[in-house]
């Protein structure tokens, strides 16, 4: 199982939101760069970065942030986070990031992440899927659409994606452990490589995920509080 230390950036600094709320939120570090080398050094094989001023703006928003973690770390990235255009995705790919997130856009126009695979490839693009209650949320989780995560993911898998990430927004931050249910069923159900987000707060929840299939899972809160270690976490899951 692919394990991905997040790095959520608001105004240049690394911070962590609970349910997504904007106005809940803890900062941990002003260089995002500084946290993305500790991971690293314990052992993290991709990042998985959220750009949450992007996300409410619509547009890229912590580029020179993401560019300085480029600068400071050799291992993959993918970043999320009001990514709308096929110039942005253009524009991150080209600084060196491997995978771009796409959420809201997929929702409004899915036509849109066909387009992004024929130009870009599979392994580049991913579907950000953030749920409430099993539907669909858009707009930084601001909005929440009438359709059901499945039917988006089988939707996409028709247009070539391959790999999903899957936030349960009332879990997010929350530390009350993922919806293993929830993630392995939408596993099983559309066959795509489905990565868990929201509420991992122990190597348990990381075990539960594990023995249920499912191919990855980002890790927030728990290891800047220090309730998960990375290192004994990727020597038990990614070894």
């Amino acid at each position: 199982m692919q394990l991905y230390p997040a790095i959520d950036m608001k105004n240049g600094q690394c911070v962590r939101l609970k349910q997504g709320l904007f106005d809940n939120v803890t900062v941990y570090s002003d260089t995002p760069a500084d946290m993305a080398k500790l991971w690293a050094e314990k052992g993290a094989s991709f990042l998985h970065l959220v750009d949450l001023d992007g996300a409410l703006a619509g547009h890229p928003v912590n580029i020179q942030a993401v560019k300085k973690i480029l600068e400071t770390v050799s291992i993959p990235l993918e970043l999320g986070g009001g990514i709308r255009t096929a110039e942005s995705v253009k524009e991150i790919l080209d600084i060196g990031v491997s995978r771009v997130i796409i959420g809201t856009k997929a929702v409004e126009r899915p036509e849109f992440m066909r387009e992004l695979i024929e130009t870009f490839g599979p392994e580049r693009i991913v579907l950000g899927v953030d749920a409430k209650d099993g539907l669909v949320a858009v707009e930084g989780w601001e909005k929440v659409s009438s359709l059901p995560a499945k039917d988006l993911c089988l939707m996409m898998k028709d247009f070539g994606v391959r790999h999903v990430v899957y936030t349960d927004i009332s879990r997010d931050g929350m530390l009350t452990g993922p919806n293993v249910e929830a993630t392995r069923m939408l596993t099983a159900e559309t066959g795509l490589d489905v990565i868990a987000s929201g509420g991992v707060s122990s190597m348990e929840d990381l075990e539960a995920l594990n023995q249920a299939g499912i191919c990855g899972a980002i890790i927030g809160k728990a290891l800047y509080e220090g309730r998960i270690n990375l290192e004994e976490a990727v020597g038990r899951f990614e070894a």
